[in-house]
This record gives structure tokens, sequence and C-alpha cells, in this order.
């Protein structure tokens, strides 16, 4: 028989939020500052902030900024991501998935006018 844990519904993690992480944990590894960082990438200390607590999306080149100030490849970020939802077992579905069941279920779809909300994530 199974385990509860086994049944227990986990959220769906942001992309942005383990971005977050990720910077986060580099930084501190490293022994360095927002400000240090912020200021090797030409961003704001509260821009870094906001982007290592998952509360802004950076554009790719704010990242590739970042990373650069870390010494951090892109690769190496996106691969520490991926490591990190293997570890927590995340769940990651795929886009075609979603699309196909927003198709069947048209109440779901969100509107028009609005701005689409992560859906997932893809490693």
């Amino acid at each position: 028989m199974s385990g509860p844990e086994e049944h227990e519904e986990r959220p769906t993690p942001l992309l942005r939020t383990m971005v977050g992480d990720v910077l986060r944990r580099t930084r501190q590894e490293q022994g360095r500052t927002l400000a240090d960082v912020a200021s090797d990438a030409k961003v704001s200390m509260p821009y870094l902030s906001e982007l290592e607590r998952g509360r802004k999306e950076g554009s790719s080149e704010v990242l590739a900024a970042v990373c650069d100030a870390l010494g951090l490849e892109l690769s190496d970020l996106l691969g520490a991501v991926r490591h990190d939802l293997v570890e927590h077992r995340a769940t990651v579905i795929r886009l075609d998935t979603v699309r196909a069941l927003r198709r069947r279920d048209p109440v779901r779809r969100p509107s028009a006018g609005r701005g689409g909300d992560v859906l997932l994530l893809a490693a």
C-alpha cells in the first residue's frame, strides 16, 4: 500500500522562483552582496533582490548580465534549475499537453484581454 506522501499534490513551481533561488544561492556561495552583484550586472539592487525572490521575471538580457556578474554561464543556471526540479520531484507538464487540455475544456481558457500566467515549467 502506498503512503500518503505519494498522493500529496505539490504546486507547480514558477520558473522565476526557481531561477531566483539559483541566483541567490550562487551569490551567497560566492560570499557576495546584493549590492556587489547588482553593480557588476548594471541593475539596481532592489531589482536584483526582486529577481532572487521570484517576484520579478528577468528578461534574457538581465539574466545574462546577472549570470555574467556571477561568473555563471546561462546554461549552468538552467542546468541548476533543472537539477532543482528533479531533486524536488516537481511536476513538469509539456506545453502541448496544456494546449490539448485547454481545447477540450474551453471554460478554463484565460480571457482574451488578460495576460497569460505561467502555466508550466519546461526543463
